[in-house]
């Protein structure tokens, strides 16, 4: 679920082993109640950028500065010419650092098993569709009112998210999403069910995921400070894509031995575990943030401040073309399952799996770095489009399977990469707002990109409509990335490192710097 160029990049503060004291956030003491009251930060200056914040702006070739991004470790590479860079050697190495905190531990566990329900029953969901109507298109409608309410009212879910304590939120929207997963359950295993059941379940979750999405993405940071936000990002898709290595493998043998019903009542029952996850963190132990008051303008307060900053405006435009015509794999491997190859949902299965397994090592490489670079997000959205093109023309089945793994290593890479550039660089007082216009635009437009993909897949082949995603992403890759370079006055250059070719974009001076030759 990235952030304003051209600017000179703020120098980081020098190392120390302490988090520095930020003056513009404090925590109060609990209250008598027991709950922490909401800390306060600065008001923001008259550029509207909060004061005193804990993020730096990016450097000027439009990537965030490795060692502004998180100020609280900071040390400086010891190499010739090297920078900044965020957290020590130490840090860096270990992968799951964010897991020493007990309350993001509790919602880790949790949502491991909730995600594998959720995997479990996006299998079972698309496989029902597909054998109750035999139509690509009506695959598509299911997903288009899945993420239909949250392109309509994504943004207002952020207001809410920022005007109420988070935590609270996801008590609401998991018991929700419980009830319509077992609701679902009970008429598949009744044999009542009809394709319009699921098309109302499927919208209900929708709406559930309005207000789910920014407040679990932005209580992230509530819970590790920022210090470790992009490590705890990166976990979290890794979880996701861990259970889907395990939810498409139960669901295909549970759908091929006694049906979708029990997918569904897996996934209901799964609940279970991130709501008394919930139950069990320590309020204490939290890193409240100051809570935006109930005020008339908030909505077009946060669009304003995502268009001031074109190093948040970018990225999301490009997940927002990725999202909307890149990711609709539920239409597309069904149909290849289906069309193509004529195999059965183990199939189908197959190739959400090996997709799952590469979406994992692009999470766990993610957790490894330091720093969210844009030039890392518009390489992995380009690498995503030209590979998603070359599987769509794969003749055979075993390339094709293998060809999945590549694919779900940089399509987590460019989610990742976004996700963490928005949070680390946004007001906390904001993240709520920037993080639903976020998800809106990565999964709100799957209403739109859902329904044309399938209509494509179903009047030309599947093939064709593969490829049309995988050329969109690429273009869309080209556009931004050209778009960002030209903003942040930069240029390549292309020269040599130890024998091996080095590409890197850089600010103009110092790319004249590095090719002037000099003098006697």
């Amino acid at each position: 679920m990235s952030t304003g160029p051209g600017t000179p990049s703020v120098p980081a503060p020098p190392p120390t082993h302490e988090p520095p004291t930020v003056p513009a956030a404090r925590e109060a003491p609990p209250d008598t109640t027991g709950r922490a009251n909401e800390g306060t930060t600065a008001p923001p200056d008259a550029a509207g950028r909060a004061n005193g914040g804990t993020t730096a702006p990016p450097d000027a070739t439009g990537c965030l500065d490795e060692g502004a991004a998180v100020p609280e470790k900071v040390e400086t590479d010891p190499r010739p010419g090297g920078s900044p860079t965020v957290a020590s050697e130490a840090s860096r190495v270990s992968m799951f650092r964010s897991l020493r905190v007990r309350n993001y531990r509790l919602f880790f566990v949790g949502q491991v098993v909730s995600n594998i329900g959720t995997w479990m029953q996006r299998i079972a969901q698309d496989w029902l569709v597909l054998s109750l109507t035999g139509s690509s298109t009506a695959v598509g409608v299911t997903m288009a009112l899945q993420f239909l309410p949250m392109l309509l009212f994504g943004l207002y879910g952020g207001v809410l998210v920022d005007r109420f304590p988070k935590r609270r939120l996801l008590f609401v929207t998991q018991t929700s999403m419980a009830v319509t997963g077992l609701a679902l359950a009970a008429l598949t295993l009744s044999g009542q069910v009809q394709v319009w059941h699921v098309y109302v379940a499927a919208f209900a979750v929708g709406m559930a995921t309005v207000v789910d999405n920014p407040a679990r993405q932005s209580f992230v940071s509530e819970m590790v400070g920022p210090d470790q936000l992009q490590n705890a990002v990166s976990l979290n898709s890794a979880n996701f894509q861990s259970a889907r290595l395990v939810g498409p493998a139960v669901a295909g043998v549970l759908i091929t031995t006694v049906g979708t019903g029990w997918a569904f009542l897996y996934n209901g029952l799964s609940f279970v575990a991130p709501i008394t996850g919930l139950l069990l963190m320590r309020t204490r132990e939290l890193h409240p943030v100051r809570r935006a008051p109930r005020a008339k303008g908030q909505l077009r307060e946060g669009l304003r401040y995502v268009a001031g900053r074109p190093e948040l405006l970018w990225p999301i435009v490009l997940v927002g073309f990725i999202g909307t015509f890149g990711f609709n794999f539920p239409v597309w491997l069904s149909a290849y399952a289906d069309d193509v190859f004529h195999a059965d949902a183990g199939s189908y299965s197959l190739f959400n799996t090996l997709m799952a397994v590469g979406s994992v090592a692009g999470a766990l490489l993610a957790a490894r770095r330091g720093t969210a670079r844009l030039h890392v997000l518009i390489g992995g959205a380009l690498a995503f489009g030209l590979l998603e093109i070359v599987a769509a023309l794969a003749p055979a089945y075993w390339l094709f399977a293998l060809l999945m793994v590549p694919i779900g290593m940089f399509g987590l890479t460019v989610n990742v990469t976004a996700n963490t550039a928005i949070q680390m660089n946004t007001d906390p007082a904001m993240r709520g707002r920037v993080m639903a216009l976020y998800m809106m635009v990565f999964l709100g437009g799957t209403p739109l990109g859902a329904p044309i993909a399938g209509w494509v897949t179903d009047a030309y082949g599947a093939r064709l409509g593969f490829v049309a995603g995988g050329v969109v992403a690429t273009v869309a890759a080209v556009v931004v990335g050209l778009v960002l370079v030209r903003a942040g006055g930069l240029r390549l250059s292309v020269g040599w490192n130890h024998g091996y070719p080095r590409v890197r974009v850089l600010s103009r001076e110092r790319a004249d710097e590095s090719t002037s030759v000099p003098t006697a």
